[in-house]
């Protein structure tokens, strides 16, 4: 076999059980897998830079669907095209569809076990620490960018998500357009704005 398609399916293996792996041991939902996801494909195996990472956090965000399954699709596009997609996708689903067809068959046994709901409560611990983690890492890249703009428009979407409750839509699509006006217009003043 040639040595080009071996590494690519190797790279490809590694994929779809990386994915595999995160997804079994994740809980928490987008955020807390799409840490894992960094800490895998950027800081570990250097597939994806810091970067894309965010620019591919973002978009999954910002999508319609299942964040932890948007940011497969993005992962797996970037790391080996649609055969990369296809598996990080799968690799992503599969164990929650087994978790969720277990829990189904005994979902009575589950909802009254005490030490079920004792589980439960510590996973809520770990997964908002893992997401505290995001979002001071999130953070702190807006705040190195050392731009007033993203600073406080970071602040703005805070404030607004957290004191006033504003819904996360209206937010996200209100810094979408922004993002995109402030596009448009350092197209038209020649990158500089």
């Amino acid at each position: 076999m040639h040595k080009s398609v071996v590494s690519r399916t190797a790279r490809l293996g590694k994929l779809f059980f990386s994915m595999l792996y995160i997804s079994s041991f994740t809980f928490g939902g987008g955020f807390v897998i799409a840490t894992f996801m960094k800490k895998k494909f950027v800081d570990e195996l250097h597939w994806i830079d810091e970067k894309e990472m965010l620019d591919i956090t973002a978009l999954a965000q910002s999508s319609p669907g299942a964040i932890a399954v948007n940011v497969a699709i993005l992962v797996g596009w970037q790391v080996d095209g649609l055969l990369g997609m296809l598996l990080a996708v799968l690799g992503t689903i599969i164990p929650p569809m087994v978790t969720l067809s277990v829990i189904s068959l005994f979902y009575a046994a589950f909802a009254s076990n005490v030490y079920v709901a004792f589980a439960l409560k510590g996973m809520q611990a770990g997964v908002a620490a893992v997401i505290l983690d995001v979002v001071c890492g999130l953070g702190r890249n807006v705040l190195e960018t050392h731009s007033p703009i993203y600073i406080g428009l970071m602040l703005l979407a805070f404030i607004a998500s957290f004191v006033y409750d504003i819904n996360v839509i209206f937010i996200i699509l209100a810094t979408t357009l922004f993002g995109i006006v402030r596009a448009l217009l350092l197209d038209r003043k020649g990158g500089r704005l």
